[in-house]
């Protein structure tokens, strides 16, 4: 488990608010900046826009979830924090070489990707958690109207250390190499303002033999996502709009679940395949629901009522019941597998690092996973961690930064 001490923060008197360390990291941010913008070596998708592009782009290979605390004590130093953050984010996801900080600094980057950082070969996912809304920046009425705390559900055996958190950074790369590169950077140029709570390293393996990614349970995860391609579904579904009851500056944003699932893969591996495709409701093989053929079928159940194809308690079934009063209900999910070796009794630890996307977290998130509760499944998993945030709206351009609505 990461602690305090490990990561993207710390500052020699613990507690203390470094703000000219936040104002000088934002200086060399805006050097390194000016030279990342030339030449880029690649395709890159815009940092710039209405909203963050990270939340519908496809999972990339490797992932790297990050809870933090906010250390800064005055709104003043948020602000520089959000700023600085900002603009790591902007020069990481652009690429391009660092700028140098005089012949008696340290080195201006780690140098783990070399003298030039390469273009598109990063996304960053940045949200905020109820509890940067209690009485330290003056923010409570601010806060989205439906960001919570996340509650523990029934099936759950959530962990304090592993819960909840002032801000979320999600990186996703293709190379493990590249999130820890730019966790480092945002961890030097934000000391001081910001520690980490928890820290959960994810990947995504590649469609075997094509289709949708599988999680470590052997199944494919995530065929029934709606289409992100669809500016309609995502307004519907996804995005924060105007008129939807939640503050202005909130609008373009996206409300994040972030759950920490363990999988009991050591007792899965010892249940028939036939039952395992039952608790599912697909085949393992082709993904494919089990009254269908191809991974993208649409299942039957008005053919089925009784559950005799399908079972009634099927993962799929109450997930998506795919009838006209549930369809609200979808969420966008991006999802990690992930691997932490073994735990204190020599059990392999590994899971699913669950993160999804939606406008209303207890219209759909919530409402699903009431359904799921007592599931089958639930015999082979067992959540212990995560979150709620607010991903926030995206950076729109160079004089913009996250959260400078929010913050004014």
């Amino acid at each position: 488990m990461a602690s305090p001490e490990d990561g993207v923060s710390g500052t020699d008197r613990p507690g203390a608010v470094g703000r000219r360390g936040f104002l000088r990291g934002a200086a060399l941010a805006g050097a390194g900046l000016a030279t990342g913008a030339a030449a880029p070596t690649a395709a890159v998708v815009p940092f710039h826009g209405t909203h963050q592009a990270s939340v519908l782009a496809p999972s990339r290979r490797t992932s790297v979830f990050v809870s933090l605390d906010v250390t800064a004590e005055h709104r003043a130093d948020l602000t520089d924090l959000l700023r600085t953050l900002t603009d790591r984010a902007r020069f990481l996801t652009s690429g391009g070489t660092p700028s140098p900080v005089g012949i008696t600094g340290p080195p201006a980057d780690s140098g783990i990707l070399g003298d030039r950082l390469p273009s598109g070969a990063l996304g960053v996912t940045v949200g905020v958690g109820a509890s940067l809304f209690d009485d330290r920046f003056g923010l409570a009425a601010l806060r989205p109207r439906r960001l919570t705390v996340m509650p523990a559900f029934p099936d759950d055996d959530l962990r304090s250390e592993w819960c909840h958190g002032d801000l979320g950074l999600q990186l996703h790369a293709d190379d493990p190499d590249t999130a820890v590169h730019a966790l480092r950077d945002i961890a030097r140029h934000t000391r001081g303002g910001m520690q980490v709570r928890w820290r959960l390293d994810g990947f995504s393996s590649p469609p075997r033999p094509s289709g949708t990614p599988r999680n470590l349970l052997g199944f494919k995860d995530g065929t029934a996502n709606p289409d992100a391609h669809s500016t309609g579904e995502m307004d519907r579904l996804v995005w924060v709009g105007k008129g939807m009851d939640e503050p202005d500056w909130a609008v373009g944003g996206s409300y994040q679940v972030v759950r920490l699932i363990r999988m009991l893969v050591e007792f899965w591996d010892r249940v028939s395949l036939s039952e395992q495709e039952r608790m599912f409701g697909r085949a393992r093989s082709s993904g494919a629901p089990l009254d269908g053929d191809r991974e993208h079928d649409t299942p039957k159940y008005a053919d089925d009522p009784k559950g005799d194809v399908i079972p009634l308690d099927a993962h799929i079934r109450l997930a998506n019941p795919r009838t006209a009063a549930t369809a609200h209900q979808r969420i966008l999910r991006r999802a990690y597998n992930y691997d932490r070796g073994m735990d204190g009794n020599g059990n392999l630890d590994m899971g699913l690092l669950f993160t999804c996307y939606q406008q209303d977290p207890v219209r759909q998130f919530e409402t699903v996973q009431h359904r799921l509760a007592g599931e089958p499944l639930t015999d082979y998993t067992s959540p212990f961690g995560g979150g709620y945030f607010f991903a926030l709206p995206g950076v729109r351009d160079a004089a913009d930064w996250y959260g400078r609505a929010l913050l004014g």
